[in-house]
């Protein structure tokens, strides 16, 4: 990478890792201790608290991504992460799991996601963005893997209110990140929104794309409804969950590393995706024969392990794919129906992973996650 390529993608990995680091703090606990609030004894519901947000910015990350091509990615990004800020405190505040869902709602609508992706696109060759991409979901695994260990130990001292306070305050952190670190945006003409927007709503090769990522983050949210609860069944407490989460967070780097880099560079990046796929749809039919028997703690951190080496590769290659594919005047508009379905995928895996473990148990939410993770390989299956 050329010196401003390495600045653009640390900075904004830094802004992706301060937002994300808020809502994985958030993520271990929330189920357990939303039920505490008044309203919490609907599993339902809680559900819904917990995926509302990804509704919300799913309804604005085509709107917040087109703004960005006509105002500017910066301006973009430090308005949304304002207020995601503001929608912090209010879940800090909320009374009632009703008002918890209202403060994960306007969290969702600093819908920023699209932007940043756009400027790193525009600040990387496609020969380096891949791995660029790589180093942002680096970050995200890596603050999800730290968040698992501090998220008990900081809810213990300051509650799940305080772990949303904290959530705010490094939203914060994020907006002085864009306005001092990340590099000056270059100048790119937008297309006219509507034109830019049709454009790559025709695009069959975007749309399959689009689609894994709905089904990709429906799958992991869903999963979290169900996986913490089989590890403390298998014996592991709560509290130390981490030492399943992290090992597998970090061997997975290993493995992309020495899979994903140099399988592309030799042209086999659609074997390695379509492996990827179908690597993860295994770990649900995995989790389906372990929710179904008595789970054991080996099984389940090779199951972990094998699902962050797909699910990092996933991460790293689609957005990648997404942007090389969208025109640049149109990138915005591109990565904005990509983390539309992204976070659809969020509110989907939240709201109906509650409603299928309601009805149908762990063993249900398995199957359907790996009915749709092969769905997913049938419909990717096409790509070039």
């Amino acid at each position: 990478m050329l010196p401003l390529e390495r600045r653009a993608t640390f900075s904004l990995s830094s802004i992706f890792a301060l937002r994300m680091l808020g809502l994985f703090l958030v993520l271990p606990v929330f189920a357990l201790e939303a039920r505490k609030l008044p309203g919490g004894d609907d599993v339902q519901l809680v559900g819904l608290a917990m995926g509302i947000y990804g509704l919300t910015q799913g309804i604005l990350q085509i709107p917040f991504g087109m703004a960005s091509d006509r105002f500017g990615r910066k301006r973009v990004m430090v308005l949304g992460l304002a207020i995601f800020a503001l929608g912090s405190m209010v879940a800090a505040w909320a009374p009632t799991l009703g008002w918890l869902a209202v403060g994960r709602s306007v969290q969702g609508a600093g819908a920023i996601s699209a932007a940043v992706t756009a400027l790193i696109a525009d600040q990387t060759r496609d020969s380096v963005r891949t791995k660029a991409m790589a180093l942002v979901g680096a970050s995200i695994s890596l603050v999800f893997a730290l968040s698992l260990v501090l998220s008990p130990l900081l809810n213990a001292q300051v509650g799940l209110q305080g772990l949303f306070l904290i959530t705010g305050v490094l939203a914060s952190a994020g907006i002085a990140v864009v306005l001092w670190w990340v590099p000056p945006e270059p100048v790119v003409h937008a297309a006219p929104g509507r034109e830019g927007l049709a454009l790559v709503l025709r695009d069959a090769a975007l749309l399959r794309l689009d689609l894994g990522a709905f089904i990709l983050h429906a799958v992991q949210f869903a999963m979290w409804m169900a996986v913490p609860a089989m590890l403390v069944q298998a014996g592991l407490d709560k509290s130390a969950h981490w030492q399943v989460y992290l090992p597998a967070v970090m061997g997975s780097f290993v493995v992309m590393g020495a899979t994903l880099f140099p399988l592309e560079k030799r042209g086999y990046l659609r074997a390695v995706f379509l492996s990827a796929i179908g690597v993860i749809a295994l770990v649900q039919l995995g989790l389906l024969y372990n929710a179904t028997h008595a789970p054991t703690l080996a099984m389940l951190a090779v199951l972990m392990l094998a699902f962050f080496c797909g699910f990092n590769i996933l991460e790293a290659s689609q957005p990648s794919m997404a942007s090389r594919l969208a025109p640049a005047h149109s990138r915005g508009a591109a990565l904005g129906v990509y983390n539309t379905l992204q976070s659809l995928g969020f509110f989907a895996g939240g709201a109906m992973g509650g409603w299928v473990l309601g009805h149908y148990g762990a063993g249900g939410l398995f199957a359907s996650c790996a009915a749709l993770m092969v769905l997913w390989l049938a419909v990717a299956w096409p790509m070039a």
